[in-house]
């Protein structure tokens, strides 16, 4: 297996896992390992969850690792985390 395939800092973005939180209304919502924010669909609000640092932050071969797209993404859901602060 080829260190792109199984570098374990991308995991996350490469392969995204639901969690289940809560938004302030109590209703529950779904949220990806890749995603920053979603809507609550009883409410309407926002719900967002911290992206961690990864090596997606530093890497040279992030973009080739996870690929242009989720790449993006990535980047993009990253900028909004950091106008929320």
């Amino acid at each position: 297996m080829s260190f792109i395939k199984s570098c374990p800092g991308s995991k996350a973005i490469r392969e995204p896992s639901p969690k289940e939180v809560r938004c302030t209304c109590g209703e529950k919502a779904e949220i990806w390992s890749d995603e920053v924010s979603i809507t609550c669909k009883k409410c309407k609000k926002e719900i967002t969850q911290k992206m961690a640092q990864t090596c997606l932050d530093w890497c040279a071969m992030a973009k080739e690792c996870i690929g242009t797209q989720k790449y993006n993404k990535y980047l993009k859901s990253k900028k909004t985390n950091k106008r929320r602060k």
